[in-house]
């Protein structure tokens, strides 16, 4: 998330504040990135009367400045001059999150004393958009999931050593988590919090191990503790109960188990109940209210939309970096760790050139070629945290992984429903978890492979209390796992073409990182 990311190539040349003691306050290199070329030291806001045109669609911005109160209380002033609406101000790690209508917003805040970058968070009114994982989910038929689920606890009284479901869980016995429990399943005094589309906290499997008081909404970018009010709207929105249970499911004789059962979950909503999109300004406000909620781990099973890759060039999409930058190394410097996913477009991270035709994805994609260095997929390359590649049942790297040497930090299990087929009762090479209303459902992605890894740092924690999110990352490479690079070319699908490239030996690669986690090396 030695400097934990200082091996990343494609960040060191960005002025992003990439060590974990850089200033959240002042980034480096920002200050001087105003659309007009001016320098913000030198420019001064909008006349008191002038009045900002408002003729343009309502969107949302992120406007990061120096962090005193008077500039801070100075640029509140300005964005209300400049048509603008304040919806909340992260004074402590200089981010303000506004409205406007006003075309021009952005392009005027660039120009006022103390604000270092300022942009959109969206380029169109919000749209339907798809899930984040590989295929839909798989469903397990209402008999069995009836069987997993007891009505009443009668006759759970003394815990069985599986869980009615685990036959299932692959992904368990191929990290030793099912033996882990058995030495220590986690501790609830460690917390690991989902940010994600919700959580469902009234499913059996998850009830016993939430945490309420360290949930929230943060859809907009404004925390909402309201009782629930972290639950997905729609059962369609199954992805956060899904990674949840992967972590956390109780060993309680109901359903399915975590892989670590015994640690504390919380959910935090970031993801548009219209669009399902993860907009900056909610993941924002996910990694600031997870860092004063005492939440020790964070997961990341997203990319922080409308861009797939943000790109400094850009003035609106490095407002985008440089905001969530802030906002998660202000929770790293106050003892979370954060793990995410690689991405499932079998991208090489560390490549010299990256063809995004996805982005952006609130509108209409454009195709265009970039720079890895120079552009970057949020959270997963932000310094400090922990990158996650997918492996399938039978310890190979998922046919739909990202990866990318000196990206990747570990691997664990994401799944492989095509060319990794587990010897289970299904056959089924996905990964069965938790979903909303008591069910159950197989899902596969990188989406997947983060919450094994963050169940594993969990165990960790618990073992080592005192670990600060550098020593934890650190941790959970040295117990890793890792295979090296394939022996023969990456061809899954056998067509005679190469689809992935492995670069690196066996301490560390571009597949696997330093390995595929462990987790009862991490209790052992």
């Amino acid at each position: 998330m030695v400097p934990l990311r200082s091996r990343r190539r494609s960040l060191l040349a960005v002025p992003l504040g990439l060590a974990l003691t850089a200033s959240l306050g002042f980034l480096p290199g920002t200050a001087t990135a105003t659309s007009g070329g001016s320098s913000p030291a030198a420019a001064t806001a909008p006349a008191s009367g002038t009045a900002a045109p408002a003729d343009g669609p309502k969107l949302a911005y992120v406007v990061n400045t120096e962090v005193d109160r008077g500039t801070v209380a100075a640029v509140r002033k300005a964005i209300a001059r400049a048509g603008g609406e304040v919806v909340i101000a992260y004074d402590k790690i200089g981010v303000i999150v506004a409205h406007s209508a006003n075309p021009d917003f952005a392009k005027t805040l660039r120009t006022v004393r103390g604000v270092q970058s300022a942009g959109a968070t969206r380029t169109a009114p919000l749209r339907a958009a798809g899930t984040t994982q590989e295929g839909p989910p798989q469903y397990l038929s209402k008999a069995a999931t009836a069987a997993a689920t007891p009505s009443t606890a009668a006759g759970r009284e003394s815990v069985p050593d599986t869980e009615p479901l685990e036959a299932e869980q692959w992904d368990l016995r191929v990290i030793g988590a099912d033996k882990a429990a058995k030495i220590n399943p986690g501790s609830s005094k460690v917390t690991v919090a989902v940010i994600d589309t919700g959580v469902d906290d009234t499913h059996p499997d998850l009830a016993p191990n939430f945490s309420a008081a360290q949930s929230a909404n943060c859809v907009g970018g404004k925390p909402d503790t309201s009782p629930g009010a972290w639950r997905p709207e729609k059962p369609e929105h199954y992805h956060g109960t899904h990674v949840a249970g992967e972590i956390a499911a109780a060993r309680n004789g109901i359903g399915v188990a975590g892989v670590a059962p015994g640690v504390k979950v919380a959910g935090i909503k970031v993801a548009d109940p219209v669009s399902e999109l993860f907009y900056p300004e909610s993941v924002v406000c996910a990694f600031v209210f997870a860092a004063d909620h005492g939440v020790e781990i964070t997961n990341n099973s997203y990319y922080v939309d409308p861009w797939l890759y943000n790109c400094m060039a850009d003035p609106d999409q490095r407002a985008i970096v440089h905001a969530v930058n802030r906002a998660q190394l202000y929770a790293q410097r106050k003892g979370t760790l954060h793990l995410a996913s690689a991405g499932n477009s079998n991208h090489d991270l560390a490549a010299d050139e990256i063809l995004d035709d996805s982005s952006p994805d609130d509108s209409v994609p454009v195709p265009r070629t970039i720079d890895p260095s120079e552009c970057f997929d949020l959270p997963t390359q932000l310094p400090g945290v922990v990158t996650v590649s997918a492996t399938g049942s039978k310890g190979f790297k998922s046919y739909y992984s990202s990866y990318g040497k000196g990206v990747v930090d570990v691997a664990a299990p994401g799944g492989d429903r095509r060319y990794q087929i587990p010897d289970t009762p299904s056959k089924n090479g996905r990964i069965l978890s938790t979903m909303p209303g008591g069910e159950y459902g197989f899902l596969q992605g990188t989406s997947m492979a983060a919450p094994h890894a963050a169940g594993v740092a969990a165990l960790l924690k618990s073992e080592h209390p005192w670990a600060s999110p550098a020593v934890l990352q650190a941790l959970l490479k040295a117990q890793a796992d890792n295979p090296g690079c394939p022996a023969e070319p990456y061809d899954p699908d056998g067509d005679g073409v190469v689809d992935s490239v492995c670069e690196g030996n066996k301490h560390a690669n571009g597949f696997y990182g330093y390995g595929v986690v462990n987790a009862l090396a991490a209790v052992d």
